[in-house]
C-alpha cells in the first residue's frame, strides 16, 4: 500500500467483509501453523473461562416475561370463559397469540352496539399486544436464557466478579461466557456463549477441538466450575484422561467441608467415618435422578460425624441414614479425584494456573480488556479470537528473538502424590452448631422485630 496508514474505516470493512465470514478457518490455520513452528503438542490441555462485559447499555435489559405471560393467559382465559368462547382453549398455561387473535375475530362479528361486548372485545385486543410483544422477548432469549439486552439483544445479564459500579460483583451486567483452551501456553480454540455457567459451555467447547484439529486431547485439566457427573462421563465416553476438579474439591482438600461418602469400582459405598453402606429399595419412593440408587448406613447415633452428616434432615434421632447415589457418576469423581492428587495432576494444576489462568490475567489487567467495542455474538466472538490470536502472535515474535515463551512447571524429582486431609470430627460439629445457633439468632431477631413493628402500628407498647 505504499507505507499508507489504513483508515478505521477501511479496516473495520476489511475485518466485517473478510474476516468474519471465514473466522473459523483463519483461526484454525494460523493456529496450525504457529503450533508447528513453536513444537507445541496438543495430547494435555487447559481449559478456563471468565466473563467479560458487553457493550450494552447496563440500564436497558429485558427478563424473560414467562411468569408475566402466563398471568395474561389466565386473565384471557377468564375473560374468554365470560364470552363464552373458552371450550377449546389448550389445557397448557401458556398458548399461542394466534389463538387469542381467531377468538377476536370469531367475537367481532356479533359485537354490534352493546357497550359490554364492545368492553370485552377491547380488552381482548389489549391482552392481544400484550402477548405478542411477551411472545416477541421470548423468542429474542430463547429457550437457555433468561434475559437480554435491548442496545445488544445477544448480550445476558450476569453477575461479574467485580464491577466499576460498586466494586463488589453483585451489580447484573451484559456479559459474555468466554472459554478458552490452552496449550503449552497458545490459545488453541475458543467458545463465545450466552450461558451463565462454564459447566453447559465445557463439551461444547472440547468438540470444537476435535473439530477443528480432527483429535481430542488425551488428557484435560479444569477447575471446579467444570466439574459436574455429565462431564466426567463425557470424557469417559471419549478415552480422555479427567483432571477436572469438582464442586467440593476445596472442601475435600483443606477438610473442612468433606463428602459425606465415597464410591469406589467395586460399588462398595464408604461413609466418612468407614462404615459400608448398602443399596436398599424404598416402598413407593423413587430417586430424584435416573440411575441413582438409596444406600443406607447403620450405626449413626454413636457417630462422631453425626451432626455433619445429618444437618440437612429434619429427622436427626434415627440411628440410620439414607441418600441417593449416582453409582456412575460418583465412581468417575473419584476417579478424577486420584487423578488429580497424582504427581501429573499436581504438575497439571500449576501450569493450568500459569497458562489459562495467566491468559485472562494479562488481558485483562495488563491490557485493560475487560469490556467488548463489539455488539452481537458472531461479532463478539470474532474481536476475542482476533485478541487470541495477537496474544498467540506475540508470544511468537518473542521467540523469533530467542526468549522462552512456553513457560512450564517442573516439578522436584521429590515431589510425592497428595492425599486428603483427615477431617476433625469436632470441628465440622462445631461448625454445624454455630452456624445453626446463628439462623437461630437471626429467626428470633425477626420475630421480634415484626411484633414490634405490629405492635408499634396498633399503638401498644412492646
Amino acid at each position: 500500500m505504499g507505507n499508507q496508514r489504513v483508515s478505521f474505516k477501511t479496516l473495520g470493512n476489511f475485518i466485517n467483509q473478510f474476516i468474519l465470514p471465514n473466522l473459523d478457518t483463519i483461526f484454525v490455520c494460523l493456529n496450525k501453523a504457529l503450533i508447528k513452528e513453536l513444537g507445541v503438542g496438543l495430547e494435555e490441555v487447559y481449559i478456563d473461562g471468565t466473563k467479560i462485559e458487553a457493550d450494552a447499555n447496563k440500564y436497558k435489559f429485558v427478563w424473560k416475561p414467562t411468569t408475566y405471560h402466563k398471568n395474561l393467559c389466565n386473565k384471557v382465559r377468564n375473560l374468554l370463559t365470560i364470552m363464552g368462547l373458552a371450550d377449546d382453549l389448550p389445557k397448557d398455561e401458556i398458548f399461542s397469540s394466534s389463538i387469542i387473535a381467531d377468538k377476536l375475530i370469531k367475537f367481532g362479528e356479533f359485537v354490534g352496539d352493546d357497550k359490554i361486548k364492545i368492553k370485552q372485545y377491547e380488552n381482548l385486543f389489549k391482552y392481544l399486544e400484550k402477548a405478542l410483544e411477551y411472545e416477541s422477548k421470548e423468542e429474542i432469549c430463547g429457550p437457555d436464557r433468561n434475559s437480554y439486552y435491548k442496545t445488544d439483544i445477544d448480550a445476558t445479564a450476569m453477575t461479574l466478579k467485580s464491577d466499576y459500579y460498586s466494586g463488589l460483583g453483585s451489580n447484573m451486567h451484559a456479559a459474555y461466557n468466554i472459554q478458552a483452551v490452552i496449550a503449552k501456553g497458545l490459545i488453541i480454540e475458543r467458545c463465545v456463549s450466552q450461558s451463565r455457567s462454564d459447566t453447559s459451555d465445557f463439551q461444547k467447547t472440547v468438540e470444537k477441538i476435535n473439530t477443528s484439529y480432527g483429535i481430542y486431547p488425551k488428557a484435560i485439566c479444569a477447575d471446579a466450575g467444570y466439574g459436574s457427573y455429565s462431564n466426567y462421563r463425557y470424557l469417559e465416553e471419549k478415552g480422555i484422561k479427567s483432571y477436572v476438579k469438582h464442586q467440593s474439591w476445596q472442601g475435600n482438600v483443606s477438610g473442612k467441608s468433606p463428602d459425606t461418602y465415597r464410591v469406589y469400582d467395586d460399588d462398595k459405598v464408604i461413609c466418612l467415618n468407614n462404615k459400608e453402606a448398602y443399596p436398599i429399595d424404598i416402598p413407593n419412593r423413587h430417586p430424584k435422578r435416573a440411575g441413582s440408587v438409596f444406600y443406607r448406613v447403620d450405626g449413626c447415633n454413636n457417630c462422631p460425624f453425626e451432626v455433619y452428616c445429618k444437618r440437612w434432615q429434619k429427622i436427626k434421632d434415627e440411628d440410620f441414614k439414607i441418600f441417593e447415589i449416582d453409582l456412575l457418576g460418583s465412581k468417575l469423581k473419584r476417579r478424577s479425584e486420584e487423578n488429580l492428587l497424582s504427581v501429573p495432576g499436581i504438575i497439571a494444576r500449576v501450569n493450568r494456573s500459569i497458562q489459562a489462568e495467566g491468559f485472562f490475567g494479562s488481558i485483562k489487567f495488563d491490557m485493560g480488556y475487560d469490556r467488548f467495542r463489539r455488539t452481537s455474538l458472531a461479532k463478539v466472538d470474532l474481536e476475542f479470537s482476533l485478541t487470541a490470536l495477537g496474544y498467540n502472535f506475540r508470544k511468537f515474535f518473542k521467540h523469533l528473538n530467542g526468549e522462552i515463551v512456553n513457560i512450564e512447571w517442573k516439578p522436584d524429582k521429590r515431589l510425592e502424590p497428595e492425599t486428603f486431609k483427615r477431617p476433625s470430627a469436632k470441628r465440622l460439629q462445631n461448625k454445624v452448631l454455630k452456624k445453626q445457633n446463628r439462623t437461630n439468632n437471626q429467626k428470633a431477631k425477626d420475630e421480634y422485630r415484626y411484633k414490634h413493628k405490629s405492635t408499634k402500628k396498633e399503638g401498644v407498647k412492646p
